[in-house]
């Protein structure tokens, strides 16, 4: 059934689409009972980039022509994110949303080798990978990954007592309209500890001036369920790199070491003087840094399936 948020008002991307990032490699698709966008660029191993809570395809802006010379790059808005459209609230829970994208894979035929998330698009990943939904993929790259417990406050919100107001569309509106003046969407983008430019900015401007896009990212955070997916990570064998932001002001670095010892197959390295929006202060740089460990772990050997479909051509 639809949400009670269905009225709210979504991003308009007649209004931004000569503007939007990459807006040449976008495209819409139906999957899961959502319109989803997604931007699809490159010839190659399929790589799939998640952005993070409250983000959009934007975030990927120079990463993904970076990984296009190489792959065949799919980056999708999350549900409710962005110019995808309204989600059921299971799909908005960390499990819901790992099993919507993976219907979106399925519904454009492409078979991920390469993954890579930022912030809760990397405990997307994780949690795909342990269902079994990543079948293909050899590599997974987390640029300042949700992998921690969230703080007391955040789990307060999402308790029963703040969640209904912590999600409704009347807190959506509001936030949104104070959004839309510009000082809300600086300071955050602030306390993030990093620095992005202005086309960065007015993408983010516009995303949190819709309602729509507001409540499902809070209803996101609010029904976000890490200690779960944090008891069965120690069973995650897709080999990863934990990419850390040395001044995240979001997560922490410290938080995440202590994290990687649950992790068998994962390598955690630090980049100095980037924050938690590493990946849009320096895209090429993060895509460099992708594009070497893909190459250090051999990645780029094809799997067993794709041998066998190519040897069968």
């Amino acid at each position: 059934m639809p949400n009670a948020g269905d009225a709210l008002a979504g991003p308009d991307w007649a209004a931004w689409r000569e503007r939007w990032p990459n807006a040449a490699a976008s495209r819409f698709a139906e999957a899961d009972g959502m319109r989803w966008h997604a931007q699809v660029a490159g010839d190659g191993p399929v790589a799939l980039l998640l952005h993070g809570t409250a983000g959009a395809t934007h975030a990927w802006r120079d990463v993904l022509p970076a990984l296009a010379a190489r792959f065949t790059v799919v980056a999708p808005d999350l549900p409710g994110h962005g110019f995808t459209g309204t989600p059921r609230d299971d799909q908005l829970t960390l499990p819901g949303m790992a099993r919507a994208v993976a219907a979106l894979l399925r519904a454009l035929h492409l078979r991920p080798a390469l993954v890579v998330g930022h912030s809760a698009g990397s405990a997307v990943l994780v949690r795909m990978a342990l269902d079994g939904a990543l079948p293909d993929a050899r590599l997974h790259v987390g640029v300042n990954a949700a992998l921690v417990s969230p703080p007391p406050a955040a789990s307060a919100l999402a308790g029963s007592v703040f969640g209904a107001l912590f999600t409704g569309p009347r807190l959506a509106r509001l936030v949104a309209r104070v959004a839309g003046r510009g000082a809300l969407t600086e300071a955050l983008l602030a306390s993030t500890g990093s620095r992005l430019d202005a086309g960065m900015i007015a993408c983010y401007e516009a995303l949190v001036a819709s309602p729509a896009h507001v409540r499902h990212a809070l209803t996101m955070m609010a029904r976000w369920d890490v200690p779960a997916l944090l008891r069965d990570v120690h069973a995650l064998r897709l080999p990863s790199l934990l990419l850390v932001g040395e001044a995240d002001r979001w997560i922490p670095p410290g938080q995440i070491a202590r994290v990687l010892p649950f992790l068998p197959h994962a390598r955690l390295e630090r980049v100095a003087g980037r924050g938690h929006l590493m990946h849009e202060e320096d895209g090429r740089g993060v895509a460099a840094r992708i594009l070497a460990a893909w190459d250090a772990a051999g990645a780029h050997a094809p799997t067993p399936a794709t041998a066998r479909r190519d040897a069968s051509t």
